[in-house]
């Protein structure tokens, strides 16, 4: 199991589509929460599993939400660089690769 590292701007992603959802419904940004937290263990726990996707990246998909979780494998870690929204333009995220 490799441990999970947020980029900066990933983690706002996230913060932000909390805070988003929780006020149509709280628990639906707890939902959130809790789907981003299984997304993230799972591509801990099996960093080759999820769906290979562009520029050498990864992605898992939290249950019921309209997002990817998008990653990266590096020797000591799993770095998320995006919490990917579908309706926003592929690749964005690309510059936080670096």
């Amino acid at each position: 199991m490799k441990p999970v590292r947020f980029h900066d701007a990933a983690r706002v992603e996230l913060v932000s589509e909390v805070l988003h959802y929780a006020t149509i419904s709280p628990r639906l940004g707890e939902g959130l929460v809790a789907a981003v937290e299984k997304a993230a263990q799972l591509a801990s726990e099996f960093p080759d599993m999820g769906s290979p996707y562009k520029y050498g990246t990864r992605r898992v998909f939290p249950k019921k939400f309209p997002f990817s979780l998008v990653y990266v494998v590096r020797e000591s870690e799993v770095y998320v660089l995006a919490l990917a929204p579908f309706r926003r333009k592929p690749g964005y995220w690309r510059s936080r690769k670096e």
